[in-house]
């Protein structure tokens, strides 16, 4: 107790000196880069107000294959694909077919993320936000986060991959055009393909194209894959007094995945298993 009273008495000694002093104040560099230096929070209220001036997106976005279908337009044109996933790709078409339910070719089934660009088409809400130098979007699915760097970063030669890969964003008047990299090789960059080249490229371009409607067109290439760029396009719907919620695959998952991505269901799991 001796000791304690003693190290509190000379840490205030410290303090009151160098309040006096001068010597525990912080003196601002060139950059401004410290709290005291009157450009660090010019600069920051700048880049805020700024924010201010880009499209208003908020609220949470749902589907509008599910709030709002758009029936006079039909299925999309398909892909021109190589030989090897045009074959994969006419199997998941032809099992559709023949065979009701839900098919897969991929481990989403298993609570695995399905990685760019399939995460963000689930049947499930998103959300953006805005912060200086990025875009951020909460995907209700898996409870996953995008982040969309808009800061003039360019995109890394050499990319760490993963599901979401590495996205850099930029504003073209009131559409947010997004490039993405570095996604990881097992994902699927479109329903019925599985895994595709480390070429795999996605560019996004995001606006609004009414007051609470937003349209993603996406345009997927990958030499090893498409033979040209394959563009599709989805549509949210706006609910502003809308929440994300925690969404934990796994809590209550019961679906098996065979050696082909189909998935199984059991009954005789509990729930959390």
């Amino acid at each position: 107790m001796k000791r304690l009273c003693i190290s509190v008495a000379l840490a205030a000694a410290a303090m009151t000196l160098g309040a006096s002093s001068g010597c525990g104040r912080t003196s601002p560099d060139s950059s401004g880069r410290n709290g005291t230096a009157s450009g660090a929070p010019a600069a920051q209220e700048n880049a805020y107000a700024a924010l201010a001036k880009l499209p208003d997106w908020s609220g949470v976005w749902e589907p509008a294959r599910l709030a709002r279908p758009n029936a006079e337009e039909g299925p999309p044109a398909p892909p021109k694909l190589t030989p090897e996933y045009a074959a994969q790709y006419a199997a998941y078409q032809e099992k559709n077919r023949t065979t009701p339910g839900i098919n897969f070719v991929s481990n989403v089934a298993n609570c695995i993320p399905s990685g760019l660009p399939g995460s963000m088409l689930q049947p499930y809400p998103i959300e953006f936000l805005f912060t200086p130098g990025r875009v951020t979007i909460n995907i209700e699915t898996y409870s996953l986060v995008r982040r969309i760097y808009t800061d003039g970063s360019p995109l890394p030669e050499e990319p760490d991959p993963s599901y979401q890969g590495t996205s850099i964003g930029r504003w073209e008047g009131d559409t947010l055009v997004v490039e993405t990299l570095g996604i990881l090789p097992e994902t699927s960059p479109l329903a019925g393909i599985n895994g595709h080249s480390d070429q795999l490229r996605i560019t996004e371009r995001i606006r609004l194209v009414e007051p609470d409607l937003l349209e993603i067109a996406t345009t997927r290439e990958d030499p090893a894959v498409f033979l040209e760029p394959y563009t599709t396009i989805a549509r949210y719907q706006r609910h502003r007094d809308w929440k994300i919620m925690e969404y934990v695959c796994a809590q209550n998952n019961r679906d098996s995945v065979d050696e082909h991505g189909n998935p199984g269901f059991d009954l005789e799991r509990t729930p959390g298993e």
